[in-house]
């Protein structure tokens, strides 16, 4: 029985059907979030193999509060609040656990939370959970949000933004930041798709800004993407991550992430630390070549084409796969309007890069 045929139906005419493909080996990746090509680095791989073989276990084997917390998750929780400059860290499933974990538990009874009105699906999905007042003002406007905090009464105010944002790619206002520390507000930075690819160290919005760690951010981010690896982690002060500990259901009843992901993590996290200037121009290189053959000024490594056609993003998609070269057709619900998500990896050679860009050009 077809349960949902008319629902998928429905899809389909739209034009905003999806279907799962593997694609060749051989194809240019200029769709995945794999910012630094860290994914096809080899070595880290290896490098993480051994020290995993140290071990007797491969595997957690339980919660982080039972058995399951491990010295290789201890080693990488403590270089990453290093070189990020927290207190301490915790490693998580995934970047998606990451939100729901702190925006559940960390949004309290009478607290008001702000959010931006283009965070991603997982904190919009937690404020689900929360019986609080949940308030989302306009995208990257640092006016608005002012505004709506200064009209709420709440102790405790708390404010989720990103660094870059997923689909627009344009980096967070730096003023948003300094509204988080006029009102005292805790401030939670989704930093996915920044951690890794900008500021002198690579190390995310908090970084490119030169602004010191403050006592009410929070910093969260994902290990597939940038890192090459899988998996996500949360830093703040240490009274913090307890709270989190204690109250963060996807952290006390999941089982631990996987030592073998946490291990290439830390090798990616110790290769971008060793590499970050070259890095770091290979990032602004691409942004450069973005900017001369699509006019787009981006904030870190992902150019969002606005088609506005959901049929029309899927035949650019299809003319590029011919050329041997994928992008991201992303339609809604993902996005207000289709547009044609390019990443300029790191990695990619600058000709291949050209050509995406100027078959994507032609159609305006």
């Amino acid at each position: 029985m077809n349960f949902y045929e008319n629902e998928l139906a429905a899809l389909k005419r739209s034009g905003r059907f999806r279907e799962r493909q593997v694609y060749d080996e051989s194809i240019i990746d200029l769709a995945s979030n794999d910012y630094l090509g860290l994914a096809h680095a080899k070595m880290l791989a290896i490098k993480a193999f051994y020290r995993l073989n140290e071990f007797e276990a491969h595997a957690a084997k339980a919660s982080m509060l039972v058995n399951g917390y491990h010295q290789i998750h201890k080693e990488f929780e403590e270089a990453l609040s290093v070189a990020n400059g927290f207190e301490e860290g915790i490693v998580v499933g995934s970047g998606f656990s990451a939100n729901l974990a702190m925006i559940e538990s960390l949004v309290r009874r009478g607290d008001a939370l702000f959010m931006d009105e283009k965070y991603h699906a997982s904190g919009v999905v937690a404020t689900k959970l929360l019986d609080v007042e949940v308030i989302f003002f306009k995208h990257n406007d640092a006016n608005d949000l002012r505004f709506k905090m200064l009209q709420n009464s709440a102790k405790r105010k708390i404010i989720a933004v990103e660094g870059i944002y997923s689909m627009d790619g344009d980096l967070l206002e730096r003023e948003i930041i300094a509204i988080a520390d006029e009102f005292e507000a805790l401030l939670i930075l989704d930093e996915a798709h920044s951690s890794g690819v900008i500021g002198e160290n690579m190390m995310g919005v908090l970084d490119y800004y030169q602004i010191p760690v403050k006592e009410n951010y929070i910093k969260m981010g994902t290990l597939g993407k940038a890192y090459g690896s899988f998996g996500g982690y949360i830093l703040s002060t240490s009274h913090v991550i307890s709270f989190l500990l204690n109250r963060a259901k996807p952290i006390i009843y999941a089982t631990a992430p996987s030592l073998f992901e946490t291990a290439l993590s830390h090798e990616s996290l110790k290769h971008i630390i060793e590499n970050s200037g070259d890095l770091h121009q290979k990032v602004l290189q691409n942004q450069t070549l973005i900017k001369e053959e699509l006019g787009l000024s981006i904030g870190g490594l992902i150019a969002p084409i606005i088609v506005g056609d959901n049929r029309k993003v899927m035949q650019i998609k299809e003319i590029l796969l011919e050329k041997n070269i994928l992008v991201g057709a992303i339609r809604q619900p993902t996005v207000d309007s289709a547009i044609i998500r390019l990443i300029a990896r790191v990695g990619v050679s600058q000709k291949h890069m050209r050509d995406a860009c100027k078959v994507i050009a032609t159609f305006g």
